[in-house]
C-alpha cells in the first residue's frame, strides 16, 4: 500500500475552509428558504428542475439522477410534495413502466414566489462577497470537479 499523501498546511487550510463554508452556507440557505417560502432545499430543487424542463415535466428516473438520489428516496419525497399539491405523477405516455413528474399550478406559484428570495440569499451569502476574479475561479474549479466526478465510467452515486 502506498504511503498517504497528507495535506500540507496550505492544502489543509483550503480543504477545511471549504468544508466549513459549504456546511454553513447550505445551512443558512436552507433556513432562509424554509422560513421565507416554506420549502426545503429538495422541494426547491424539484420545483426548479421541473420549472425549467420542457412542458414542466421530467421522468422520475431523470429527476432522481439530477438530484443524486435513489428513485425510492425521490418517490417518497414526491409523495409528500404531491400531498401538498406542488407536483403530480403521471404514467409515461410511451412507457407504461415509467412515471413522469409534472409541476402543478400550485408548484409553479411556489417556485415563482420562492426564487427571488432564494436568489437574494445566494447573492448575499456568496456571490456578492466575491470579486469578479474569485467568482471566475469558483466557476472554473467547481466545474472542473463536477466534470471529474461526472466522467463516464465512474460509478453512480
Amino acid at each position: 500500500m502506498d504511503e498517504p499523501r497528507w495535506l500540507d498546511a496550505h492544502e489543509d487550510r483550503a480543504w477545511r475552509g471549504y468544508r466549513r463554508m459549504r456546511r454553513l452556507l447550505d445551512l443558512e440557505l436552507a433556513r432562509e428558504l424554509m422560513r421565507d417560502a416554506g420549502l426545503s432545499e429538495p422541494d426547491y430543487d424539484v420545483l426548479s428542475d421541473l420549472s425549467e424542463a420542457p412542458e414542466q415535466r421530467l421522468r422520475v428516473s431523470e429527476l432522481a439522477d439530477r438530484m443524486l438520489w435513489s428513485r425510492s428516496r425521490l418517490s417518497h419525497h414526491l409523495s409528500r410534495m404531491q400531498q401538498r399539491g406542488l407536483v403530480m405523477r403521471e404514467e409515461h405516455p410511451s412507457d407504461g413502466r415509467g412515471a413522469v413528474v409534472v409541476l402543478t399550478p400550485e408548484g409553479r406559484r411556489a417556485i415563482e414566489e420562492a426564487a427571488p428570495g432564494h436568489v437574494a440569499a445566494v447573492r448575499k451569502h456568496l456571490i456578492d462577497l466575491l470579486t469578479p476574479d474569485e467568482l471566475a475561479a469558483l466557476a472554473a474549479f467547481s466545474h472542473r470537479v463536477v466534470d471529474h466526478l461526472s466522467a463516464p465510467g465512474r460509478p453512480s452515486p
